[in-house]
């Protein structure tokens, strides 16, 4: 039976190390920790009385380790291993037993479900009950359990707890008072009263046993998920979170996932597209939108641009490259110059190279993207001083001119 007790709470214990570990997290419950460790000592009083007619007296001494397992932040499980120590004192007979023990009891926060945070963030009460097994060596009697307790709580730090616990233990089938006479009753009760210390094991600040749910800023929390989740940046009737092209033009047809339709696949929304020809398409109707594309480009349209003294584009110009790629794409003959500008900040001399850097940076970009070198050709311009100061920004750019 002692082999059996110590048995079942090694694997509790391990099952406790594991589950902490790897239990998934979902809910409220990824906010707090759920296992704990205990440990206790005190003294226990026997209630009924000793073979020798004596009633039953406060003895040295009992000791407890468990090992809890919290729901949710009311309720738990625990499993606990009990010794108690029962002997003489002075003017009775001497004896001296042993009372080992194994219960499984449920627990219930006391201290949440009678909201005590209201008023203290620092005192708790547990309540428990339970069963188990138990050996009262005194001539050998294994007894059946009932336990019944409450445990007084306070929180030293979010991972150290200070604990006062009174239980009450009623045996069945004893058939030897505790200083090993035999007797009928069939029966033993017993007193413990404890002090001991909790040990939170988790990752998270808090334990069950302490965590106080907030309805009201999970609903506030939700409600702004939600919010964010139904912007539509660029009002094309799609929200951000379905719309595969949150830039859209405004006004621009999108299909459901906010992508600009373009049935004839030239890299121009269809409604960009009507809009360019109604405005640019010569007075008799003819021409074509790649034409007018390529009036667009050449008027300086389109263009990358760049920090100061840096040849690498700004992450916003990537829309113009890729504009330029389309167009090129599209256009299989078509041949373009690169040509790159400086702002006049600078010698004449930094400022040329560092505009046909820029051009080259852009030749290369659009080579990796498998446009043909030969299509491509690199034009300085240099520093261009038409720009005042506080528009220097303007000026660092690369231009293009389809040929």
């Amino acid at each position: 039976m002692k082999k059996l007790m110590i048995t079942l709470l090694f694997a509790s214990g391990c099952t406790a190390v594991t589950a902490q570990n790897i239990a998934p997290k979902e809910n409220d419950s990824d906010q707090f920790n759920k296992w704990s460790i205990e440990v206790a000592g005190g003294f226990n009083k026997p209630l009924n009385r000793f073979g020798s007619g004596t009633f039953g007296f406060i003895t040295p001494y009992t000791v407890d380790f468990g090992i809890r397992y919290m729901f949710n932040s009311k309720f738990g499980l625990k499993a606990d291993l009990g010794f108690n120590h029962l002997q003489e004192k002075k003017g009775t007979a001497d004896f001296s037993s042993q009372f080992y023990r194994f219960n499984i009891q449920g627990v219930a926060n006391l201290g949440r479900i009678m909201n005590f945070e209201t008023w203290t963030n620092s005192i708790g009460l547990l309540g428990h009950a339970g069963i188990g097994l138990g050996i009262v060596e005194n001539g050998i009697d294994n007894v059946g359990i009932g336990i019944l307790g409450l445990t007084a709580q306070v929180k030293l730090s979010n991972h150290f707890v200070l604990t006062g616990d009174a239980s009450g233990m009623v045996n069945t089938k004893q058939l030897r008072t505790f200083d090993g006479a035999i007797t009928d009753n069939g029966y033993g009760v017993m007193l413990n009263g404890t002090v001991g210390l909790t040990y939170y094991v988790g990752k998270n600040t808090k334990h069950a046993d302490w965590y106080i749910s907030n309805p009201v800023v999970k609903l506030e929390n939700r409600v702004s998920e939600l919010e964010a989740m139904n912007v539509d940046t660029d009002k094309d009737g799609v929200v951000d979170y379905l719309d595969l092209e949150p830039n859209s033009v405004a006004g621009a047809m999108v299909d459901a996932q906010g992508r600009n339709i373009d049935k004839n696949k030239n890299g121009v929304a269809d409604e960009v597209e009507k809009y360019l020809d109604a405005k640019y398409k010569s007075g008799s109707g003819t021409g074509s939108i790649d034409d007018t594309v390529k009036s667009l480009i050449n008027g300086g349209y389109v263009a990358v641009f760049f920090d100061t003294n840096k040849s690498t584009s700004n992450i916003e110009s990537s829309d113009a490259t890729s504009f330029i790629l389309t167009y090129l794409r599209n256009n299989p003959t078509a041949t373009i110059d690169i040509i790159g500008h400086a702002d006049e900040v600078g010698s004449t001399s930094s400022n040329n190279n560092l505009a046909t850097a820029r051009a080259n940076a852009v030749k290369e970009t659009l080579i990796k993207a498998n446009i043909a070198a030969s299509r491509l050709n690199v034009i300085s311009e240099g520093e261009d001083n038409s720009f005042n100061e506080g528009a220097h920004q303007l000026a660092r750019k690369v231009s293009f001119k389809v040929k």
